[in-house]
């Protein structure tokens, strides 16, 4: 039977334990009585006790040609107090003034007062009604006189546009034909004749809102008619 088939039967495991655990029982129950009786005796039997005196050795004879004994000192006088003696009051020092340059005083802060609210602004100037510039065409517009013999003899007629622009001074700045009075060369006679003649006539300059001259454009028309 190997180990592992003996460790499957655990009943005998348990009575082998059983019996040591019995021996030792007895073993120590045994032990426990025997010790006690001999302890026991051995305290029961007599004690001898010896009581041993301490022998004190004799005192050193006294030493041979000693010093004599100092004297006593007389005793210290009684304490008599001083008499009391009265001092007057002594004179007080006189103050001593210390006198010292004091800086004048400073002369007082004048404080500003806060300025006032700023001053409003002038009310604007009121608004001019403004004015186109013009001129007076009728002193120096065309007269029958003016009229193109050739055109004249043609009988040519029509409408001509001229713009001119003048400056601030009124003074003629440029002249333009921007609608002739036909096709042919005697209406073509006609313009020459009327931007001409309307040149030479007096411009006045515009006014703005602020009353200021300036200049301007204006479209100016001619009708020519045989009367």
């Amino acid at each position: 039977m190997d180990y592992a088939q003996s460790q499957r039967a655990p009943g005998k495991h348990l009575s082998g334990f059983m019996v040591v655990v019995v021996l030792h029982i007895i073993l120590g129950w045994a032990l426990l009585n025997g010790l006690a009786r001999k302890i026991v005796e051995v305290v029961k039997a007599p004690i001898e006790t010896k009581i041993i005196e301490e022998v004190k050795p004799p005192p050193p004879p006294p030493p041979e040609n000693l010093p004599p004994p100092p004297k006593t000192a007389p005793p210290p006088p009684s304490y008599v107090p001083p008499p009391e003696v009265q001092i007057a009051n002594p004179t007080p020092a006189p103050a001593i003034t210390v006198s010292r340059d004091v800086p004048p005083p400073a002369p007082p802060v004048t404080i500003a007062p806060p300025p006032g609210p700023p001053t409003p602004p002038a009310p604007a100037a009121p608004r001019v009604a403004a004015k186109p510039a013009i001129a007076n065409v009728q002193a120096c517009a065309p007269k029958n006189e003016d009229y193109p013999p050739a055109a004249l003899r043609a009988e040519a007629t029509g409408i001509t546009k001229i713009r001119f622009t003048i400056d601030g001074t009124g003074k003629l700045v440029k002249t333009e034909i921007v609608k002739s009075a036909g096709s042919s060369r005697e209406h073509r006679l006609l313009d020459r004749v009327a931007a001409e003649k309307l040149s030479g006539c007096n411009f006045t300059p515009g006014i703005d809102d602020h009353g200021k001259p300036v200049g301007g454009v204006f479209d100016v028309e001619y009708v020519w008619k045989v009367e």
